[in-house]
């Protein structure tokens, strides 16, 4: 079975700071996968790097068994052009620390847009999907609001229904509740839950251990742009191995 993501010895630096040394990991299809580790550890970098939102500068990163970001002709890679590149983002829905929804359309108008602009759909294919996916989040009575109207939570809900909207293979979810209020953060916790029950693979950069621990098929440690540990969550967050990890995990649980 092809990987769904496949890292392979990914450096990434931003100028003379070195911020991925050398990641090498696997997610498969329909596997829940966590990410955790302190601030400045890389992983939302590497996040970024799976939709080549940043360009990796050594090693080799596939999506699906394709290249992120290049196309190899015997030894060399060539980069792929910014058409081809968005081509294959419209397989990976990815929501963010910040919600990013456009503050001048309603609930429903932020999750037609991309099937509209991208993929030439109608507006009644793209509505009656966008209305499936806002009650799919809980969301349906608030179709015609606009997110000054919504509380974070609501736009965090609404930020997951626009990234379904493209029909994604792959979701990766960078911090998605750290920017909530703690009462707002389990309505989007349930929604991830859903979706990992539905089989949808994704990646999950989080402080949410407990949702890790639930939810999570496979979870990895990384500090200082380096996997530290890696395993099932249950294992790793209950008997870590590695005193970084020890260390880590005394503070945030």
């Amino acid at each position: 079975m092809t990987a769904m993501v496949k890292a392979e010895g990914v450096h990434k630096s931003f100028g003379p700071a070195h911020i991925l040394k050398g990641i090498d990991l696997e997610v498969a299809p329909r596997e829940v996968f966590c990410l955790i580790g302190p601030s400045g550890s890389g992983k939302s970098t590497f996040l970024r790097c799976i939709n080549h939102l940043e360009q990796i500068n050594a090693g080799r990163l596939y999506v699906d068994g394709d290249l992120v970001g290049y196309r190899q002709k015997g030894d060399k890679l060539y980069e792929l052009k910014d058409s081809e590149v968005a081509l294959k983002r419209r397989d990976i829905g990815m929501v963010f620390q910040r919600f990013n929804l456009f503050p001048h359309m309603t609930a429903i108008e932020n999750v037609m847009e991309a099937p509209i602009q991208v993929k030439g759909e109608t507006k009644a294919v793209a509505r009656a999907r966008a209305e499936r996916l806002l009650d799919r989040v809980g969301l349906s009575d608030k179709a015609k609001n606009y997110p000054s109207q919504l509380s974070g939570g609501q736009q965090q809900r609404v930020a997951i229904a626009r990234a379904l909207a493209m029909e994604p293979k792959l979701m990766l979810f960078d911090e998605p509740t750290s920017a909530l209020d703690p009462e707002l953060v389990g309505d989007v916790l349930d929604v991830m839950r859903g979706l990992a029950e539905e089989g949808m693979t994704m990646i999950v950069v989080t402080h949410e251990m407990g949702f890790a621990r639930e939810v999570g098929d496979a979870l990895v440690f990384m500090d200082d742009g380096v996997v530290v540990e890696s395993g099932h969550p249950r294992e790793v967050l209950g008997n870590p191995q590695h005193d970084r990890t020890k260390s880590f995990l005394s503070k945030v649980l």
